[in-house]
């Protein structure tokens, strides 16, 4: 079969093959695949970027992770002060458990594990466990507030600064919120959570830095 070069005298057009159509085909399709794995993979984190709520964070997964007293770190060095005032030294980490929550007012977790840890702040301050929470960036009037919406007893670090922050730098990603850490009695870093927590999963946790 001649093609129309052939008929008006000049040289035969190149043939395409079949073959060579399919493999271009495929490797077409592989690249948009690839497309499409790339877009799914980045959804989770794409979707709370640009749901237009201003949020500013990126809520954790309520992964734990627990860390076996032979391989903790020093005990971390917080110097910060209270909403109320009152200015927290490392020393007074020595000796109690302490439970460390990284919050703010509109980080919807946030309000959904503050009875929570309430709860589980009345049922272990007699065996000596002490809560603070870490507020990142709330002024002291909406913290106020959202302590006393949810009836919260104990204080928090007033936390714009960054200080509570940089001396937990490792253990609690700048834009995980909420996170928390259960301390052991010698200020170490025992366990940590990132999200929102579970009553009975942070109840085992702290119960475990109490019987150390």
């Amino acid at each position: 079969m001649t093609d129309g070069n052939e008929r008006n005298g000049l040289p035969p057009a190149p043939v395409t093959s079949r073959r060579s159509l399919l493999a271009a085909g495929g490797l077409a399709l592989t690249a948009l695949a690839l497309g499409l794995t790339g877009c799914a993979q980045e959804d989770a984190l794409a979707q709370q970027a640009k749901a237009g709520d201003n949020k500013n964070y990126v809520a954790g997964d309520g992964s734990v992770t627990e860390f076996a007293a032979g391989d903790r770190k020093s005990a971390i060095q917080v110097n910060g002060t209270l909403f109320n005032g009152t200015a927290v030294a490392p020393a007074d980490f020595q000796g109690k458990v302490t439970v460390l929550n990284f919050w703010f007012a509109a980080c919807a977790p946030c309000r959904v594990e503050a009875p929570i840890l309430e709860e589980l702040h009345q049922e272990f301050k007699d065996q000596g466990v002490q809560f603070y929470g870490v507020n990142l960036r709330d002024e002291k009037a909406t913290a106020e507030a959202f302590e006393k919406n949810f009836n919260l007893t104990y204080p928090s670090f007033d936390d714009k600064d960054g200080g509570v922050l940089l001396a937990v730098s490792g253990l609690v990603p700048p834009g995980a919120v909420p996170t928390t850490l259960v301390l052991d009695k010698q200020g170490r870093v025992a366990s940590r959570v990132l999200g929102e927590v579970q009553k009975g999963t942070l109840k085992a946790l702290i119960a475990a830095a109490v019987a150390e």
